[in-house]
Order: structure tokens, then C-alpha cells, then sequence
């Protein structure tokens, strides 16, 4: 398989520390920064605003006018320069699957949390849903922090 370049790398961001080396690793495999798309998915809510925990929404602001904002201030805190942002709403396994698919990605960079045992079973795994309904391949980055699988045998 060819690795180099691609044409459109779908990189999800939950924010966390893991993500900027994501998209970095993404960047360093296409020959534009436009080429990698950045995709923060919120998750479906009816009981409370979906983005008070960052900023209260102003008169007028949708849900995904305020993400795009915050999306675009965390790139740039982080010196991430000319990539495709972009906000949608679901279940982050399917969204980043579907987003990936509509835009005929080549390939989605993903940081793993490292998570196994219990806090893997109640937490679950929006890499491995990735990778079960993803249409292209998928490159899990391992955490360096990610807690050591214990190997039996």
C-alpha cells in the first residue's frame, strides 16, 4: 500500500492532548495542509446547550458556529495552520466514518486513548468503531502516555 501522499486524511479531535501529534502525523503524509480535514463531532444532546461547558452562545450563534470558532482557536493555539475544519453532530464512530466517506478520504489518522479493562468497557472505544465502519484505512496513533496492555500467557 502506498503510504505517500494522499489526497484527503481525516483527522477527529476530541480535544485532548493526544490530538495535536494526530494531526501532525496526518500533515507530515499529504503535500497541502488543506488536504488534512480536522473533524470535531459533538454528541446529540436535549437536555442542556451543547457548548456551555467552553463559551455561553450569543444571540444568534448556532451550535455549530460556536464549535467552528473554538475548533478554529484550538488549531491555532496549537500552530496548526491551513487545514480543513470541520464540526458535525452523531455518534462520533459513524459521523468520522461518514465524514471520511463523503469526502472520499484516503485514509483517517486517529489518536487512541490506550484504555483496556473496565475502563475500556464502560468507556467504549470511538477508535474501534472507527475502524469497524470506516471505507478507508485507519491509522490509530497509540498514546505515550496510554496505560501498558498487560500481555497474558
Amino acid at each position: 500500500m502506498n503510504w505517500y501522499p494522499k489526497n484527503c486524511i481525516v483527522v477527529p479531535t476530541d480535544f485532548s492532548e493526544s490530538s495535536p501529534g494526530a494531526i501532525r502525523t496526518a500533515l507530515d503524509m499529504v503535500t497541502e495542509s488543506a488536504q488534512v480535514h480536522v473533524l470535531h463531532v459533538l454528541l446529540p444532546t436535549q437536555d442542556r446547550d451543547l457548548l456551555e461547558e467552553w463559551s455561553p452562545r450569543q444571540a444568534g450563534e448556532t451550535w455549530d458556529g460556536t464549535a467552528r470558532v473554538y475548533l478554529a482557536e484550538y488549531l491555532r493555539s496549537h500552530n496548526i495552520i491551513g487545514v480543513t475544519s470541520a464540526v458535525c453532530l452523531g455518534d462520533p464512530g459513524f459521523a468520522v466514518a461518514d465524514y471520511a466517506r463523503e469526502n472520499k478520504a484516503d485514509l483517517i489518522v486517529i489518536p487512541s486513548h490506550g484504555y483496556h479493562g473496565i475502563k475500556r468497557l464502560l468507556l467504549g472505544s470511538v477508535a474501534e468503531r472507527v475502524v469497524r465502519y470506516a471505507g478507508c484505512p485507519v491509522l490509530v496513533l497509540r498514546r505515550p502516555d496510554a496505560e501498558p496492555a498487560v500481555a497474558s500467557g
